[in-house]
């Protein structure tokens, strides 16, 4: 039997509205809303390996924009359409709540970390202790920007604690993120880096000089927080409380982040 064109758009809008209310839209609409989250490139890895876990599970997809803290803060204050940051340390998140950019109830510390001194794995500068940065061994260091990058910030203030900031001024090779500290060691252009513990374990062309026991360095704290401006704040929001989660915590743990004390 041949349908006429009214016949047909009557059965299409009642096809519709029938899935629409429907408890299989959500399965059937594959990714109802995007979540833009602005995130330390010392993240990288570990959130891209919880969103895949939470998109198995969500009907909303998850989309990064990695980089230094101190950029990505920027961006956000310049009017970035961010949904959620997640930053490496709590003085870029002080200033935009400052600024009245965070629900500040939305706001908690999710992570620590700590710091250690990496040369390359194949011929690298022998180092036994941090006092060798300062010596004639090291003639390049690179740093995340002591000036405004949370891991250069965290290593000024481990290496002013030692009394070697002075002497190992001189040799910094200032890098944009502890990304790009990592790479500069792995590519040569850098005898040592100063670089989180979770970023030296996923690099297989650097190793561990000398790990800086927690209690002995900065306290390292990475909160996370819903924008106040956020495009998409009801998804943003579930997958803050994802972050918090155990099945989140178990792959972070996994990178080797440690839970805040």
């Amino acid at each position: 039997m041949r349908m006429n064109s009214r016949t047909r758009a009557s059965l299409l809008l009642g096809f519709t509205l029938f899935f629409s209310s429907s408890p299989l839209w959500p399965a059937l609409n594959c990714h109802a809303a995007t979540v833009e989250v602005f995130a330390a490139a010392s993240l990288t890895d570990s959130l891209k390996a919880i969103a895949a876990a939470y998109e198995k599970q969500s009907t909303d997809r998850i989309v990064f924009n990695f980089g230094a803290s101190s950029t990505l803060e920027r961006q956000i204050e310049e009017g970035a359409p961010a949904d959620l940051f997640f930053s490496a340390d709590a003085a870029k998140m002080d200033r935009l709540a400052a600024k009245g950019l965070l629900i500040n109830a939305r706001r908690t510390n999710l992570l620590s970390n700590s710091l250690v001194i990496v040369i390359a794995g194949q011929g690298g500068v022998s180092i036994e202790s941090p006092n060798d940065l300062a010596g004639p061994k090291v003639k390049r260091l690179a740093l995340g920007n002591p000036a405004a990058v949370p891991i250069g910030v965290y290593s000024k203030i481990y290496l002013r604690k030692l009394g070697l900031w002075d002497a190992v001024a001189p040799k910094v090779v200032a890098t944009e993120n502890v990304r790009a500290a990592l790479a500069a060691v792995e590519a040569g252009d850098a005898d040592a880096a100063i670089v989180y513990q979770t970023d030296a374990a996923i690099s297989k062309q650097v190793k561990v000089a000398f790990a800086v026991p927690p209690e002995a360095g900065p306290r390292i704290t990475y909160p996370a927080a819903l924008l106040k401006d956020a495009p998409h704040p009801a998804p943003a929001k579930r997958f803050l409380e994802y972050l918090a989660s155990e099945p989140a915590w178990k792959i972070f743990r996994e990178f080797g982040f440690r839970k805040p004390s």
